[in-house]
């Protein structure tokens, strides 16, 4: 989606506090001897009263309003009978529709005490995030978002997944420009233009594995070998003086 007038930014905006706000009140939530099923209905009843509709169950008929991937789990874990415990390692990803207007944020988190590692993780996943946002304005090379988190990553000693990309989002979940890179590349001379709506979600692994597979549900991906992996995400819309995050709680 390309933003054109005002009123497309306030409505994006606005279902871009919903799926952030969903996606900090199931976090809150978040407890050992929780089912993801039952943190998955929380998120549901958050976006029901918000008006707004799930948008992998309304797009791709995802059985879950909301992914939820634990520990070994990377990414499109589906909400059912697994227990967290306390030292689990969290992906809640939230998108939804309202009026129209898509939006799409995630995020990781540590239950409880975690390891330093996974800690460092999790702060350096964020920071890979906000480094590839910081790439997003009027007439940059769409590469340059992934070459920058690359070569933070790189002096970090952390894999990226590259299998797993940002998208385009604004009239739908995933839109043009498809596969935007969070890994370093020199093949795409693509550019972005003023107005251009995308997430920007890096997957940060400490493992060897540079792809995510896929399990035998059809739906959940994981590393190969097991590695903890974090997953961070804004939707933002590109302007002359850079990037607006539109999935911001308030």
């Amino acid at each position: 989606m390309t933003i054109t007038q005002q009123d497309d930014l306030d409505r994006l905006h606005h279902i871009g506090r919903i799926v952030a706000n969903t996606l900090q009140g199931m976090a809150r939530a978040m407890e050992p001897g929780m089912t993801t099923r039952e943190l998955d209905q929380l998120g549901r009843a958050q976006l029901e009263r918000e008006g707004a509709v799930s948008a992998p169950e309304s797009t791709y008929d995802f059985p879950g309003a909301t992914c939820i991937s634990v520990n070994e789990e990377i990414a499109h874990g589906i909400p059912g009978d697994r227990v967290l415990r306390a030292g689990d390692l969290v992906n809640i990803d939230v998108s939804a529709s309202k009026d129209g207007y898509f939006a799409d944020t995630g995020a990781s988190f540590g239950i409880g005490p975690v390891s330093p590692l996974v800690d460092r993780l999790c702060r350096d996943g964020r920071h890979a995030m906000q480094i590839g946002i910081a790439q997003v304005g009027h007439d940059k090379p769409l590469a340059g978002i992934g070459n920058a988190i690359g070569a933070f990553a790189a002096q970090r000693g952390y894999t990226l997944i590259r299998n797993l990309a940002s998208h385009g989002v604004g009239r739908a979940l995933h839109e043009e420009p498809e596969e935007i890179p969070t890994w370093p590349t020199r093949r795409d001379r693509r550019r972005i233009h003023d107005g251009l709506v995308l997430t920007v979600e890096p997957f940060l692994s400490r493992g060897g594995t540079w792809a995510a597979s896929g399990m035998a549900d059809d739906w959940t991906l994981f590393s190969t070998p097991p590695a903890p992996v974090v997953q961070y995400e804004h939707t933002v819309v590109a302007t002359r003086r850079g990037a607006i995050i539109v999935t911001l709680p308030g």
